[in-house]
């Protein structure tokens, strides 16, 4: 299971950092990633990161104000999403996702985290 938290309200040029924890199972090899989902809009890829952290790939609209990360302790691994600099674009409900390679569909989802950024 992914659990993301971390959401909140924030003022344009703020930060948050959004976490996805995982359990049940292990994604140590699993590549993981964030979308997001605008009212009214289709979800949206925000960023990915591969089983070792070692590639990491952002959406143009984020790239240099977000960073993703993951972390692993007690064979539990932490997904964090690092967002500076938000714009009222940025406001959407964040889900984590989670595949077994960079090659298959996204096969494990969180259950979302709002972000709304206030102008």
């Amino acid at each position: 299971q992914l659990q993301a938290s971390g959401g909140g309200l924030v003022q344009a040029g703020g930060s948050l950092r959004l976490s996805c924890a995982t359990s049940g199972r292990t994604f140590s090899i699993y590549a993981m990633g964030w979308f997001r989902q605008a009212p009214g809009k289709e979800r949206e890829f925000v960023a990915r990161i591969n089983w070792s952290g070692s590639i990491t790939i952002y959406a143009d609209s984020v790239k240099g104000r977000f960073t993703i990360s993951r972390e692993r302790a007690n064979a539990r691994d932490t997904v964090y999403l690092q967002m500076n600099s938000l714009k009222p674009e940025d406001t959407a409900v964040y889900y984590c996702a989670a595949r077994p390679n960079d090659y298959s569909d996204y096969s494990h989802w969180g259950q979302g985290t709002q972000v709304t950024v206030s102008s």
